[in-house]
């Protein structure tokens, strides 16, 4: 405790001064253990991803570790008898060292910590970045009732030629409410409408280039491909921005951000946080294509099961024991399931392994300095709000098509899952004109709130279901 040697010998302003500050300390470090599971983790986490506070934690550490250690080495130097035996000396001297080291080597991994943070914040999110709308820092969501970030999983590979996004989910997220629609399109979606800028390249429907399938997946490696689709634009950012406009004008939605995950590395984050649980329906192949007479190198076996990054990627990814539509469900089960499990701790405690894989794997236009509000949204979405799948799946939506998509069907279809499907008249009005922006226009809901979700064509009511119901292990 500080300031007990000063008041033995008689310096008792400065040893009472001392004792004040560490119970300060104490009483510091005590109400943030306690606060944190009631609850103050939501003041504290928009701290943990903004960079002036990081590096002034950053430092503040430092410097308690200087004055901790500096605190021990004085204390020992006012109550050290002046003559001592040689052997009395070296223990002594060598216990203070031990007492410097043990104070000092949780705080100087913590500095380390916090400092890995914020580089590796700084490398994925950038500062400034036009692809996005411009924000109010202090009040992003003023003028944004919805925020829709494009989530995409890049698989790319040493066996492909650039990043075929193989999963493409819309995740449209009330930003007073948290509740969240999670809008997926299958990969495989051909000759689609597009935007009118782009139509006399491709009048009859995105076909690519020759040679291309001229698939959805494809349009990230056809924006890098072709600089002048998207003017203004660096390589790196010309496949998302393509596909955030394409997606959009699918689905009648301003799209504002995107995140890309290269699958290749989404197993390495998946080891980081300890591995993640999901319940399996079906036996998953690992590996293989049947179409080449390729046998699978393993199986996922069904049932509850505890995953590691190579696992959880291939239940992600197989698609021969099924079809495309069901590995969109479990792409968006796998995502639920690591958003409610990555806790803090876990991730505190493996800081270094995530930061490395992070920035291999995560690529973004979030600005950094969203982070803090987006933070604070996500934790209303994990505090309960609703969160809710539309797939389109021509078997769950009749009248749906992957080839030559009906556009005003596919916007229909997202206005009635976002509003909810509550009002017939009011979910009309929202689609009435889907036509009048090329780029769509955010829906905002009403303020009813979503009724029971049903299967059927759009003017019927809500295709939208429950990602909690959707992802529910079911009996077996």
């Amino acid at each position: 405790m500080w300031g007990i040697a000063h008041v033995r010998v008689g310096r008792r302003p400065a040893g009472f001064t001392l004792m004040a500050l560490w119970g300060l300390l104490v009483a510091g470090a005590a109400t943030i253990a306690v606060g944190i599971p009631a609850g103050f983790s939501r003041t504290l986490a928009p701290i943990a991803v903004e960079r002036v506070w990081l590096n002034g934690i950053t430092l503040g550490i430092l410097v308690l570790a200087f004055v901790w250690s500096t605190v021990v080495i004085r204390s020992y130097q006012l109550v050290r008898p002046d003559e001592l035996p040689t052997v009395a000396r070296l223990l002594s001297g060598t216990l203070v060292l031990v007492l410097v080291v043990g104070v000092c080597a949780p705080m100087v991994y913590a500095a380390n910590a916090t400092y890995v943070l914020r580089n590796t914040l700084q490398d994925i999110f950038p500062g400034d970045d036009r692809s996005g709308p411009g924000i109010d820092a202090a009040d992003p969501w003023q003028n944004l009732p919805r925020v829709n970030i494009l989530l995409l999983g890049g698989d790319g590979g040493k066996s492909r030629t650039g990043i075929r996004t193989d999963s493409m989910t819309v995740a449209s997220i009330d930003t007073k409410t948290g509740d969240t629609v999670l809008i997926s399109l299958p990969r495989a979606l051909q000759r689609f409408q597009m935007p009118p800028r782009l139509r006399s390249r491709w009048p009859n429907g995105y076909t690519g280039d020759p040679g291309d399938q001229g698939l959805l997946n494809e349009l990230y490696i056809m924006g890098e491909r072709h600089p002048g689709l998207t003017p203004g634009y660096r390589a790196g950012r010309r496949g998302p921005q393509l596909l955030k406009e394409v997606i959009g004008y699918l689905v009648g939605l301003k799209i504002h951000y995107y995140v890309l995950v290269n699958l290749a590395g989404f197993k390495d984050i998946v080891n980081a946080i300890g591995g993640v649980r999901v319940h399996v329906e079906k036996r998953l192949p690992i590996g293989g294509d049947p179409a080449r007479g390729l046998p699978p190198v393993g199986y996922i076996e069904p049932g509850t099961r505890k995953l590691d990054g190579e696992k959880a990627l291939w239940y992600g990814r197989s698609r021969h024991a099924d079809d495309d539509f069901r590995r969109m469900d479990r792409q968006k089960c796998l995502m639920k399931a690591i958003a409610d499990q990555a806790d803090p701790q876990r991730v505190l405690t493996h800081v270094q392994k995530l930061a490395a894989a992070a920035k291999n794997t995560i690529s973004t236009n979030i600005p950094a300095k969203l982070l803090p509000a987006l933070v604070d949204l996500a934790s209303t979405v994990k505090r309960g709000a609703q969160v809710r799948s539309l797939p389109f799946d021509p078997s769950r939506l009749a009248g749906f098509r992957v080839y030559q998509p009906n556009i005003l069907f596919m916007r229909a279809v997202t206005a009635k899952a976002i509003t909810g499907g509550a009002q017939a008249g009011a979910a009309k009005t929202s689609t009435a004109r889907p036509g009048s922006s090329p780029s769509g226009r955010a829906v905002t809901p009403r303020a009813t709130r979503p009724g029971t979700a049903t299967t059927g064509p759009a003017g019927r009511g809500n295709n939208a279901v429950s990602l909690d119901s959707a992802c529910r292990a079911r009996p077996r």
